[in-house]
């Protein structure tokens, strides 16, 4: 049987009441303010991976380096300082703005850097062949006098420009590396 308050007892015992509802609310706010605040904390302290090169920033974002230049933004695999540094000269990336661009590549993955970082600034991207010879499918027999990029494996590792023609050669390992060299080139960054 329950004991009879009467009306002082009553309000003292809904002001208890009241007063320890009010305690557990402000301690779960409190824990939640702290346990906010390190969440926040943990977040900057991963900071993002940069490097500098030559001037130009590069930020590491879903395992690729990223570079912005104006409102453009270059995507690679690898960034500068993780390339073989391949001894050749290479046109500038004026020499291929706004022109058609020809490719003929072993390498899909290499093939997506050259689509990815000029496909917006030449004309328009096809795949071609150099010779009739082993051409697979209906594409066209393209030349020296055309912007031509050739990515194929090679015992030799070598970047080779001949009149309008790149020849991007290496092991299958190396040849997204040599692109991104041959693409730091074009773009200025490397000399």
């Amino acid at each position: 049987m329950r004991k009879i308050l009467n009306k002082k007892q009553q309000k003292s015992k809904e002001r208890f009441n009241q007063i320890l509802v009010g305690i557990v609310l402000i301690f779960l706010m409190m824990l939640s303010i702290m346990g906010y605040s390190l969440i926040g904390r943990e977040s900057t302290t991963k900071k993002q991976e940069k490097i500098v090169y030559n001037g130009f920033k590069f930020s590491k974002v879903n395992n690729f380096w990223v570079l912005e230049e104006g409102e453009m933004q270059f995507i690679f695999k690898y960034n500068p300082e993780q390339v073989e540094k391949i001894d050749s000269e290479v046109n500038y990336l004026d020499f291929y703005y706004n022109q058609p661009l020809y490719i003929s590549s072993e390498n899909a993955e290499a093939t997506s850097e050259i689509y990815n970082n000029l496909g917006d600034l030449v004309l328009r991207m096809q795949n071609a062949c150099l010779t009739e010879e082993g051409c697979e499918e209906d594409l066209p027999i393209k030349g020296c006098d055309s912007n031509f990029i050739i990515i194929r494996e090679s015992n030799i590792t070598t970047i080779n420009q001949n009149e309008s023609c790149v020849f991007i050669e290496g092991n299958k390992e190396d040849l997204v590396s040599l692109t991104d060299e041959f693409l730091f080139k074009v773009f200025g960054i490397e000399e």
